[in-house]
């Protein structure tokens, strides 16, 4: 993928929307039920795609792209928006990070299976090393919290955002982008919000500032930007490369929790940093020529 100013720019308002996510999804956390809160913040996303792309997404042309658009929905919304929201929820902040942040290691495994992207050895050990930062710098929030259950629910949800991900780059060429995923996060929107109200009550949603500012960040932010930048990327770029730099994003978050709620700075941060910038180089060399 070409480095252009665009694509840095784009990589740094995704990690620093990303980066913040698990804050804010832990504060919407305490003013609603999990699976609404993750319908309600999907459906927000979805109705800003929706705004958008009837302004600059051309043809929705949803009759031809529609069993590719629930293939989408069901691992980058349903699954994925659905079990990370579990996650947050059940584990602590450096846990589900560390679970959710498997799947740039997933990614490199299914695109070599299923797009054919080279898997190099400099590659495996970036990814491995890159994850090793995630560990890292989430030592300090990994005690406290276990449950089973909660652990395999982050494993589940990084397995549906790198299968989402190896999904939308198999299929880019023949869907309209902007349509694709607006139509991608209404229904799996319909589906959250149609499964919270099944179990959960819509009274226990508690309407206030701070729950309407993590709605906002979560899901106009956190999904409907972030996922137009994010995929808009993996378009441009070899899947797995490109998901080497989402091991950026609970680095963001551990510096931005340092820097604004005054969390201790510890070695472990500047060693993960270390794996991390590392790891992405590894990842995203050129083998020399000749």
């Amino acid at each position: 993928m070409a480095v252009s100013w665009r694509t840095v720019a784009a990589f740094a308002a995704l990690v620093l929307i990303w980066g913040s996510a698990f804050s804010f999804i832990k504060v919407g956390l305490d003013y609603s039920p999990p699976v609404l809160f993750a319908g309600v913040r999907t459906l927000v996303g979805g109705f800003v795609l929706v705004a958008a792309a009837s302004v600059w997404g051309g043809a929705p042309e949803l009759k031809r792209t529609w069993p590719m658009l629930l293939v989408s929905a069901l691992f980058n919304v349903i699954l994925f928006i659905g079990l990370q929201t579990f996650a947050v929820e059940y584990l602590t902040s450096g846990l589900a990070a560390v679970l959710v942040y498997l799947q740039p290691i997933l990614v490199g495994v299914m695109a070599w299976l299923w797009l054919a992207e080279p898997l190099s050895v400099p590659k495996v050990a970036g990814l491995l090393l890159g994850f090793a930062g995630v560990v890292a710098i989430s030592a300090g929030s990994l005690n406290g919290g276990f449950s089973f259950a909660g652990i395999l629910v982050g494993v589940l949800a990084a397995l549906a955002w790198a299968a989402g991900t190896v999904y939308f780059k198999r299929v880019q060429a023949r869907v309209s982008m902007l349509w694709f995923v607006a139509g991608s996060f209404m229904t799996g929107g319909v589906v959250l919000l149609l499964a919270g109200l099944a179990v959960e009550p819509w009274s226990g949603i508690e309407w206030t500032g701070a729950f309407l500012f993590s709605l906002f960040h979560t899901g106009v932010l956190g999904c409907s930007v972030a996922w137009m930048l994010w995929l808009w990327l993996v378009r441009a770029g070899e899947a797995s490369r490109v998901s080497a730099y989402a091991f950026f994003v609970p680095l963001v978050s551990v510096i931005l929790g340092a820097l604004f709620l005054n969390e201790p700075v510890e070695l472990s941060l500047l060693l993960g940093a270390a794996c991390i910038v590392t790891g992405i180089y590894l990842v995203n060399r050129r083998p020399a020529k000749g």
